[in-house]
């Protein structure tokens, strides 16, 4: 039987060929990460320009990047103005625009203008490489479904050997001979070969995580990816996750035939000394409208209160109404739309000069455009999406209405943050909570499953299961999506595998399969178990 020997083998080295082209797929996603540094850099030294490998870049080496080049090393820039493309890090197809003082990550293509910047990371400090290490840690981690898998393989593995076994004492007492009774129980053998079954998860989750690498949503833990499919509930952080998480200026009226532009002129170069939150909206909508600062004689801040100053000769005073009233200011012409943008949850900054009221602005948290349409389609996957915030309860229920969420729970406390979220899952739902400030640490670690945004603090991100590269809610959508369709193609992986040696094991039992054709079966059922995993990579999220 040499010719039946040769066939097995070569059949079965095939199948392993196909099996591992089909798993080296399946890790393209971390390989593709891994070559995305350039190999050189460009550094500014003695106020000369030198090439130099990548390894010998340090922190605080100011880097020069040309249009059409990769950002070599995480940094801040510090002379000039481009797009940068992010997609690789974020899954963001549009490219930022970038300016001095922005961050800008290595692996990234500066696609517009030239620019400099200062090193801040570099070697295995970098974002790239911190990605790298979570995507290679949450693909050699096992799913608790991966264990329920190993359990029955240990039991599996004897069982089958025990039914060749008898298989053959059958056959040889049925009198048939030896060579065919040993054939049939070989046959049961091959084909029952548990690799398909060993296969059906890890290449799943391997593939699972690194199309996640590739859409910016990082999931730490195989664990944390099989968790987030049973998720019921999800909790949003309202500030700088529904919302930008800074005021900015929505509503702006004049009084007493001022003129706009001089107007925010004076209450932009008022506040610039402030430090307010308040103040900075401000200052921002200035700049946002090029408008240039002009300088202040005197400053008095009046904390809680506002600020006065002078400037040019005239008074200027920016603040809330006790303000105005406490100065002897009428802003009875201003009422009725204090009142309308007091109702929307936004804040009223009166501006005058010279004693009389010249201006209100409203400035609010806004929410994020991407925020309704991100928990629209959590909803649409079963969600019940809940908004958990500080804030009093009328602000709540304006950025709510514009959000559609289910519930609201406002006036929460930092501290109880967590007791929250435990609330919660005591109505029995599993919970997904979604932060990025560190009083959402508790919160996010009480939580089923944990989501924190890259834009958020370092202990917010530490403490997450899951990190959205991009700050964006759409990312919640494709980690729960994601993790959904992994664990379908999971369970169809170990259902196909189960049914393969169902049906196999009893024909090659009953003298009905040749070893060859068994062989050939079992090759197929482990390329089989790969290529449904690798469907993953085509999936649209």
């Amino acid at each position: 039987y040499f010719d039946s020997a040769a066939v097995i083998i070569t059949l079965i080295v095939m199948g392993k060929m196909l099996e591992a082209k089909a798993k080296h797929k399946s890790s393209e996603a971390i390989r593709s990460l891994m070559t995305l540094q350039p190999e050189t850099a460009h550094v500014l030294r003695s106020n000369q320009e030198y090439e130099i490998p990548i390894a010998q870049v340090i922190v605080n080496d100011i880097l020069v990047v040309r249009p059409g080049e990769r950002v070599a090393v995480d940094g801040i820039i510090t002379k000039g103005f481009s797009s940068v493309d992010e997609s690789m890090i974020t899954g963001e197809s549009f490219p930022v625009e970038k300016n001095i003082g922005d961050k800008l990550v290595g692996g990234t293509i500066n696609t517009t203008g030239n620019l400099e910047f200062r090193a801040t990371a570099v070697g295995a400090d970098t974002v790239m490489a911190h990605i790298v290490r979570l995507v290679e840690d949450a693909q050699g981690s096992k799913a608790p479904i991966q264990h329920l898998a190993d359990k029955i393989a240990s039991v599996f593995v004897p069982m089958v050997i025990g039914i060749a076994g008898v298989s053959f004492i059958v056959w040889f007492i049925a009198g048939i001979g030896f060579a065919p009774a040993m054939i049939n129980a070989i046959a049961v053998l091959v084909i029952a070969c548990p690799c398909a079954l060993g296969l059906a998860t890890p290449t799943a989750l391997m593939v699972g995580t690194g199309k996640g690498a590739s859409l910016g949503v990082l999931i730490k833990n195989a664990e944390s990816l099989e968790r987030a499919h049973s998720i019921q509930t999800v909790v949003l952080d309202k500030t700088g996750t529904v919302t930008r998480g800074k005021p900015s200026v929505t509503d702006l009226l004049l009084f007493n035939g001022f003129d706009e532009k001089k107007m925010l002129q004076s209450a932009a170069s008022l506040e610039h000394k402030s430090e307010h939150p308040l103040a900075s909206a401000i200052v921002a909508e200035a700049k946002r409208r090029s408008i240039d600062l002009i300088e202040v004689q005197s400053f008095q801040s009046h904390t809680g209160f506002g600020v006065i100053g002078t400037i040019n000769k005239q008074s200027i005073i920016v603040g809330g109404k006790s303000m105005m009233e406490e100065h002897g200011i009428d802003t009875a012409d201003a009422d009725a739309f204090a009142e309308t943008i007091t109702g929307e949850g936004k804040t009223s900054v009166y501006c005058a000069v010279d004693k009389k009221l010249v201006g209100v602005l409203a400035v609010a948290d806004t929410v994020l455009p991407e925020s309704k349409t991100a928990i629209e389609k959590l909803k649409e996957l079963g969600l019940e999406v809940v908004m958990l915030t500080g804030d009093n309860e009328r602000t709540a229920h304006v950025v709510a209405s514009q959000v559609h969420v289910d519930r609201v729970l406002a006036q929460v406390l930092p501290d109880a943050k967590a007791a929250a979220v435990k609330t919660l899952q005591a109505e029995g739902n599993m919970i997904a909570m979604v932060g990025d400030g560190i009083n959402d640490a508790p919160a996010l670690a009480q939580a089923d499953v944990s989501i924190a945004m890259s834009s958020g603090t370092d202990i917010a991100m530490q403490t997450a299961d899951i990190v959205l590269m991009k700050s964006d809610l759409h990312g919640v959508v494709q980690a729960i999506y994601l993790s959904r369709r992994t664990m379908r193609t999971i369970k169809q992986n170990l259902f196909w595998a189960f049914v393969y040696n169902v049906v196999g094991i009893p024909l090659a039992a009953f003298g009905l399969l040749n070893p060859m054709i068994a062989a050939g079966a079992m090759a197929f059922s482990s390329v089989s178990v790969v290529s449904n995993s690798l469907r993953l990579r085509s999936a649209k999220f």
